[in-house]
């Protein structure tokens, strides 16, 4: 068994890695069990979520990753949208749903939307709640509470359907709500970085990502848009986010294959996070990021969806001879302890030098 690496060796490699710089290992990490949501028997009880954090750290003993310790306040993806106004639907299945305000019927009405209150908004006043207690009553560093992109956010203010539609057909009234949308983002992570004390990682994620890279945002509607229109809706107000954040990384799950080169035209992009096995063509993906810019690839057990026999560990080496070691991070689980001991061994072997 290999000598589980401390703390303070992770978080030096990983910050290499950040920098671009030439690392002895590729880091990775393996997460043990399925996903774990915001449901209702964690949404509203700090304690549950902090005892989940406890024995998820318990079953992680024992393998030799990169990640360590850390607790995930999480609210959901939808939190922005929520402060907006949009009805919370916590639930038992997955994290909580959101009720769109705006449809085809009444665009009109995003120009009479408000801003949140970054304190006092009952939705961000959870929220920070939630931060106070963990770390009054926890020493386990917090990540951050879920940051959207700001086209996340519209398409859960605005019908998700309606909202791909509308990019096209009410260009106007998409950019009024983005204008908003992105300031009301701006202001939420501002102040969610000055409440977060006991700190993990810019990223509502596993990943233990520095502080000083800026903040990581979700960006799932990206899949969904052309290259013109990600650059439009997209990347113009996740230029501001990033300016405002000091760096970005930018998450998006499904085929980003189409718009990977165009999120390389961010301003202070830091790196680009995907779920791979989602994506058909990596050449495309290769060829616009690897090596320019940090590239962290998620496949949990549950991503293989096509292939669920799939050699785990013969996938990782093909992530790692395709793009190449340079800024790779390698994100990725099994369904018990035991797996993923073995997993991580094997991890090891291949990707370091």
């Amino acid at each position: 068994m290999s000598e589980i690496l401390d703390i303070e060796t992770k978080k030096s490699r990983i910050a290499a890695n950040w920098r671009l710089e030439d690392v002895d290992e590729v880091p990775f990490f393996v997460e043990v069990g399925p996903f774990h949501g915001a449901t209702k028997d964690y949404f509203y009880d700090d304690d549950a979520e902090i005892k989940w954090a406890e024995d998820f750290s318990a079953k992680r003993e024992g393998i030799y990753d990169y990640g360590f310790p850390n607790i995930k306040p999480n609210k959901g993806i939808g939190i922005v949208a929520a402060a907006f106004g949009c009805e919370y639907k916590v639930n038992n299945e997955a994290d909580p749903w959101i009720t769109a305000l705006i449809r085809e019927e009444n665009v009109d009405d995003v120009y009479k939307l408000e801003l949140p209150d970054p304190v006092n908004n009952p939705v961000y006043a959870d929220a920070w709640k939630r931060l106070e207690y963990m770390q009054s009553h926890s020493d386990i560093p917090l990540r951050v509470v879920n940051v959207p992109s700001p086209l996340v956010t519209a398409s859960l203010i605005w019908d998700y359907t309606s909202f791909v539609e509308a990019t096209l057909e009410f260009p106007d009234e998409v950019h009024a709500l983005l204008e908003k949308v992105t300031e009301a983002t701006i202001q939420y992570i501002k102040e969610q970085l000055k409440r977060l004390t006991n700190f993990y990682s810019i990223s509502h994620e596993a990943w233990h990502i520095p502080r000083e890279v800026g903040i990581r945002i979700s960006d799932d509607t990206a899949a969904l848009l052309s290259p013109k229109l990600y650059r439009e809706f997209g990347v113009k107000y996740n230029n501001k986010i990033s300016e405002a954040a000091g760096g970005i990384v930018i998450h998006s799950c499904g085929n980003v294959q189409n718009v990977a080169a165009v999120m390389m035209e961010t301003s202070g992009l830091r790196g680009l996070d995907f779920t791979i096995p989602q994506v058909p063509d990596w050449g495309k993906v290769r060829d616009a990021v690897a090596g320019k810019t940090v590239l962290c690839l998620r496949h949990n057990y549950w991503d293989h969806l096509q292939d669920t026999n799939v050699d785990m560990v013969e996938y990782s080496q093909k992530l790692l001879d395709f793009f190449g070691r340079k800024g790779l991070f390698i994100q990725t689980s099994k369904p018990t302890t035991e797996e993923a001991i073995a997993y991580g061994e094997a991890l090891h072997q291949i990707l370091s030098k």
